[in-house]
């Protein structure tokens, strides 16, 4: 994996799927709360008048020249759960988020939330 701050020098960059497919554009990093390590991304997609925000795991994630190459294909992505582009995710959505690609959720031992925005 990559560190938190390299990622974020990728903001802008193309998100592709495992087949080099354009999902779109990275907009934002979300860190694990307990590892403080990149656990998600935001990508920007959708028309230009109607972007929204969909969340996609960092787990297996590479970077090649100009682009961001996530584990998980284009149609799967572009259903996952959304936010719009001045919208934030709110702690009881994010299990949703989890259960979307199918990966275990649990909150901090407060009940802390599980991702922070970088």
């Amino acid at each position: 994996m990559f560190e938190a701050e390299d990622i974020r020098d990728w903001r802008g960059h193309d998100v592709v799927d495992r087949e080099r497919h354009k999902i779109g554009i990275l907009e934002a990093v979300y860190v694990d709360t307990a590892t403080d390590q990149p656990a998600f991304a935001t990508v920007t997609i959708g028309l230009p008048t109607r972007h929204r925000l969909v969340f996609v795991p960092l787990g297996g994630a590479t970077v090649g020249p100009g682009y961001l190459k996530v584990a998980y294909d284009k149609k799967q992505v572009k259903e996952a759960p959304s936010i719009g582009t001045d919208g934030e995710l709110l702690a009881e959505d994010e299990k949703t988020v989890f259960a979307h690609y199918q990966l275990d959720y649990r909150t901090g031992a407060g009940g802390e939330r599980r991702l922070a925005r970088r």
